[in-house]
């Protein structure tokens, strides 16, 4: 199978890149703590989906678990209480629908490369 050139897949760009911003936001929210760890994790897991969404483009699974981190990320703020830190509530609502975006908009696209039938 001929993979795809990633560079038409703009959206696990984005996804990778709102991943790494979650990953190391901690330096400017200047927070230590599980909230903060498990915000690491989450970005970091959306990092590592999207380089597989990139190299697989095939993978219906990156999509679908990038898009159950990015709803993590949403959650967070309010399943780890730190609804009251706004900049890092505010990053993990906004990068996290972003990361739920991409993975909507990469669905679709995973599921034709996996129906395509190998080439020989």
């Amino acid at each position: 199978m001929k993979p795809v050139k990633s560079t038409a897949r703009w959206d696990d760009w984005t996804a990778l890149a709102a991943g790494l911003v979650v990953a190391v936001s901690w330096i400017w929210h200047q927070t230590i703590g599980p909230p903060t760890a498990a915000l690491f994790l989450l970005g970091v897991a959306a990092v590592f989906m999207a380089v597989l969404a990139l190299t697989h483009p095939d993978l219906i699974a990156t999509e679908a678990v990038m898009i159950v981190v990015g709803l993590g990320m949403i959650v967070a703020p309010w399943a780890l209480g730190f609804t009251g830190v706004a900049p890092m509530a505010w990053t993990a609502w906004i990068l996290g629908a972003v990361i739920v975006a991409m993975g909507a908009i990469g669905l679709p696209q995973a599921i034709a490369l996996h129906r395509r039938p190998a080439a020989h």
